[in-house]
């Protein structure tokens, strides 16, 4: 059974990467219900599985990524390793989850010599240390609405199609406020940091709806080889730094239908837009970017009095160094 593409749009240019693009929207985008678990099954083969889901406060969600999402593929195997790593949630997030059959490793605990985590990037380097899935998913904690699809569709191109190495997920995601849903609305920082981001500096990479989406799939050997953001940079940096490894054509895009998460407010956003921003320019000027004033992360508040804050922006090494994927 052949998976359906999503047909490409024609581009409104003839700029130089618009034919890549093109020819990356007709063969590499995908969707989730092309990927039954039965068909999976088939598939998968000995090729072993891991699913890492960060959490923060995340008990009143947890066990539905648990049991909705996860669970309906670990009956067909489809599941090794199942780990929730949590950041000491104060909400009983650890005791949900294990109720739901993960394996609960708090983040903090991990690679102790480096002192606490830092964020969700440190996190899951570190749950990426501690786990050995030869493919690598990455879901969500808080979401409100899970499904199969989430899960399926992320591994899916990856069980069937060797030649790709990283699946981004994409899809719907509406802000809620005062009880009104506002489509298109959910993706603030993606849409007024990422997207011009990478129209600017990165545009083969132009074309993926989610390029900041937590919830992705990757083998290993590509993951190890990537320096991971320890804040909300990471899902950019590992795109573009799957771009320089392996190029356009080994990156999928997967159509996993609607997601409703928590929605941070604007101010704090400007704080996830700096992390963004931090991760590309370290790709694209990291020896100008070492001599700036504000590479250690200094944030200033003046909504509270000029208060300064430090938003992460170190970057943990690649667990492997140099080695062929």
């Amino acid at each position: 059974m052949s998976a359906t593409r999503i047909e490409p749009e024609e581009p409104d240019d003839a700029g130089e990467h618009a034919g890549p693009v093109a020819s990356w929207y007709a063969r590499r985008r995908y969707r989730s219900e092309d990927y039954p678990p039965q068909r999976l099954a088939q598939c998968k083969g000995a090729r072993s599985v891991t699913v890492i889901v960060p959490t923060r406060e995340c008990a009143a969600t947890i066990g539905g990524v648990l049991e909705d999402s996860v669970g309906p593929l670990a009956e067909y195997g489809l599941i090794d390793e199942l780990v929730v790593v949590d950041a000491g949630s104060a909400d009983g997030t650890a005791a949900v989850a294990r109720r739901a059959g993960a394996r609960v490793l708090f983040e903090d605990e991990l690679e102790r010599q480096l002192g606490p985590a830092l964020g969700k990037g440190d996190a899951m380097w570190r749950a990426l240390r501690a786990t050995g899935g030869e493919i690598v998913c990455f879901l969500d904690g808080d979401t409100a609405d899970p499904t199969p699809r989430h899960l399926q569709g992320l591994l899916g191109p990856l069980l069937v199609d060797e030649s790709l190495v990283l699946v981004k997920g994409a899809f719907d995601r509406p802000l809620r406020a005062a009880g009104v849903k506002f489509p298109h609305e959910g993706g603030r920082v993606t849409e007024l940091m990422a997207r011009p981001l990478l129209n600017m500096h990165e545009p083969l990479l132009a074309g993926f709806a989610q390029p900041l989406a937590g919830e992705f799939s990757a083998r290993r050997a590509l993951l190890e080889r990537c320096a991971f953001p320890v804040g909300y940079g990471v899902e950019i940096a590992v795109l573009i730094d799957a771009l320089r490894a392996r190029g356009l054509d080994a990156l999928a895009e997967c159509q996993l239908g609607t997601r409703q998460n928590r929605h941070q407010s604007l101010r704090a956003l400007g704080e996830m837009a700096y992390a963004v921003l931090a991760a590309v320019e370290h790709r694209i000027a990291p020896t100008q970017r070492t001599r700036r004033a504000d590479a250690d992360g200094r944030y200033v508040r003046p909504w509270q009095d000029g208060a300064v804050m430090r938003v992460p922006v170190l970057e943990r090494p690649p667990i492997r160094s140099a080695f062929a994927v």
